[in-house]
């Protein structure tokens, strides 16, 4: 959490890293200043239709700083057993380009060190596949959201444009 007063309230996203699927780490240090779409994805969910959107998401709203960040788990037994089938899966049947994590428990006592932020935090953790959490561009959980609230939603589309500067919380 955060080394000055280990309080998970007062860390920040960009202290959080993922195995890269490719190898090597995902930092989402790389990304501080941008806001994350956080979203952990399965290959055989009936929710995987969503990677089009989240890829449609990022290829618009990229330059207006948001980045979709992809995290396959297996924690609902919906998922490839490796990387590089995940990884497969997802450059040919989606034509992914958001950065892909490599497979990471989402909950749980083995959760990755991001999700166990955003539960100390605030007390959500994934309950399926394609739930998101916004990060604002402060590094901070500005919403979690769960699977059936779709990438392309009025509800997300609206929390992302606040989170970019692009509009007000009320409207």
């Amino acid at each position: 959490m955060a080394a000055s007063t280990g309080r998970a309230e007062d860390a920040r996203a960009w202290g959080f890293s993922f195995p890269a699927i490719d190898g090597g780490t995902l930092d989402l240090a790389a990304f501080e200043g941008r806001v994350l779409l956080v979203t952990n994805t399965a290959s055989f969910c009936g929710y995987t239709y969503q990677y089009e959107a989240l890829q449609s998401l990022f290829e618009a709203r990229a330059n207006e700083g948001l980045t979709v960040v992809g995290v396959p788990s297996g924690d609902f037994n919906q998922e490839s057993a490796d990387n590089k089938t995940v990884k497969t899966f997802c450059d040919t049947r989606f034509g992914i380009s958001f950065p892909l994590a490599g497979l990471s428990h989402v909950r749980g006592p083995a959760a990755a060190p991001f999700y166990a932020w955003v539960k100390a935090t605030t007390g959500w953790e994934p309950a399926w596949n394609f739930n998101k959490v916004l990060i604002g561009r402060d590094g901070r959980i500005t919403g979690t959201y769960g699977s059936s609230e779709e990438p392309d939603g009025t509800t997300l589309s609206q929390a992302i444009s606040v989170a970019l500067g692009k509009a007000t919380a009320a409207g």
